[in-house]
């Protein structure tokens, strides 16, 4: 600016017909402005005059042709700059040093780019989908299966087991029966429906019964005591012309001697030792 009518307001020098600069209302020539007021720029340590452009970042101040790269020097002017450790690199150098990898791509995220993290590892936010359905997971509940990530619908209809009795997805626990999956409330008798998690079973044309079930309904009774005789019982059974008993009570019908692994006699519904037999 140039001025007829003021004085510098430092030196009180005339300020007609020449160069001033205004701060606070107050005139002052050129050289008291720049020696009272002028800001000291960051790369080059010199004061930056009024006559020069005056870049700002963070309370500190460069010149027009200072003001860039730390790495590959090109000019920051009106372009996008990341600043680390308070030393300023263009977007590309910044990338370089310090942005993250996609875990996905490989490629870097850039500075000012939106990015997911998980378990460590970053993403961009289009590359943070479900391998599946590629829809985008952001926020949403996922899980991870040989590095591959899924939305929980798409992970339960491609990977979860599914119970062989209801059909449906099977979260955790569950029970195996003829290699089927099984929810454990699932896993019942077919006859009584107790459940039989944990239990003692028989199995009888694939389904599963409690012991009791079994034995009311399919184990033939023991000849002597009518007791069912089961696999859950004494490991030993005699069959004789459509007669069973339990090993222990395989007894001949008079003098109650053992016959197992003996020679007997019947006589109409009893068995007999060869003594007895023959008296």
């Amino acid at each position: 600016m140039t001025s007829n009518h003021t004085d510098c307001h430092y030196c009180l020098q005339s300020l007609r017909g020449r160069k001033y600069a205004l701060r606070e209302e107050n005139a002052y020539c050129v050289t008291c402005y720049d020696s009272l007021f002028a800001n000291p720029c960051e790369e080059c340590k010199k004061p930056i005059e009024c006559d020069s452009k005056d870049l700002a970042y963070k309370g500190r101040h460069w010149h027009e042709g200072c003001f860039k790269c730390a790495k590959c020097s090109c000019s920051l002017v009106e372009k996008p700059f990341a600043a680390k450790e308070e030393v300023l690199l263009c977007t590309e150098c910044y990338s370089d040093e310090y942005s993250s990898k996609c875990f996905h791509c490989q490629k870097t995220i850039m500075p000012g780019s939106r990015k997911m993290e998980f378990k460590g590892s970053s993403w961009h936010e289009s590359c943070f989908v479900c391998q599946y359905c590629r829809q985008p997971l952001g926020t949403k509940p996922l899980i991870t299966k040989d590095n591959e990530n899924y939305c929980v619908p798409c992970f339960e209809k491609q990977f979860a087991h599914h119970c062989y009795s209801c059909k449906k997805v099977i979260t955790s626990g569950g029970v195996t029966y003829h290699d089927q999956p099984w929810h454990k409330e699932c896993f019942v008798c077919a006859g009584c429906k107790t459940q039989l998690s944990g239990q003692r079973f028989i199995s009888k044309d694939e389904y599963p019964y409690c012991v009791d079930c079994f034995s009311k309904l399919y184990a033939k009774k023991c000849a002597a005591c009518k007791k069912p005789i089961t696999a859950l019982g004494c490991a030993k059974f005699i069959s004789f012309e459509e007669r069973q008993w339990h090993g222990e009570c395989f007894n001949c019908a008079k003098c109650s001697v053992s016959l197992v692994g003996q020679g007997f006699l019947t006589r109409q519904d009893d068995v007999l030792c060869h003594e007895c037999g023959s008296a």
